[in-house]
């Protein structure tokens, strides 16, 4: 039986190496790294993409598929739940990096197996919102920027890279405490209130200064 870590990063500001040491960090005993580079989860299903068509030909029953969160997989609600879905049925064992979660095809009990399926349709449909909700501050990013582009002044260089704030909106989405964020991150405390009382604000920092 092998641990696979599939990780997806969709922008030159994300890395494969960050998600690998969280999962690792979680105490995940990692066997393989299976990842994409700047692929979209949301235009792009995880069959159509290069290393994710590779995941489904090498995962097989009794392997377990390990993600930083569901959004990895994709952040549109039916490619999502498909996928995870598909891979219960081949006898794999998904599991989350945020929020523990493990999502497993073997139990044949009908109450298990509904609350199993509404939280898989549950964290899908949130990885679409979420999605939604950035593409949203990036557009107001972007306004604010382009409103201020004739200022000689920027403001201080964002603390945190493209990676952390997506981190933290992630996990701030899921309910995740303010300390946890900030240990996972890497970010101080104050850094990550400063994204949750301000995402546009913060998302426009980003912006304006290129990252």
């Amino acid at each position: 039986m092998t641990t696979i870590l599939y990780a997806r990063v969709s922008t030159i500001d994300q890395t494969i190496a960050h998600q690998e040491a969280h999962a690792r960090a979680a105490g995940f005993a990692i066997d393989t790294v299976v990842s994409d580079e700047g692929v979209s989860g949301v235009r792009v299903p995880l069959a159509e993409r290069l290393q994710g068509r590779r995941l489904f030909d090498m995962l097989r029953s009794g392997d377990t598929l390990v993600v930083r969160w569901v959004d990895r997989l994709g952040r549109n609600y039916q490619d999502v739940t498909d996928t995870i879905r598909e891979f219960m049925r081949r006898g794999v064992i998904v599991k989350t990096v945020i929020n523990s979660l493990t999502f497993d095809g073997a139990t044949k009990d009908p109450m298990q197996q509904a609350v199993r399926d509404a939280l898989i349709a549950f964290m899908a449909a949130t990885a679409q919102a979420q999605a939604e909700a950035t593409k949203e501050a990036q557009r107001a990013g972007i306004d604010h920027a382009k409103a201020n582009s004739e200022a000689k002044y920027r403001g201080r260089k964002p603390s945190y890279s493209r990676e952390q704030f997506d981190m933290v909106r992630d996990m701030l989405g899921q309910g995740t405490g303010v300390a946890p964020v900030a240990t996972a991150t890497g970010l101080t405390r104050q850094t990550v209130y400063r994204i949750k009382d301000d995402p546009v604000a913060s998302e426009a920092a980003l912006v304006e200064w290129r990252l």
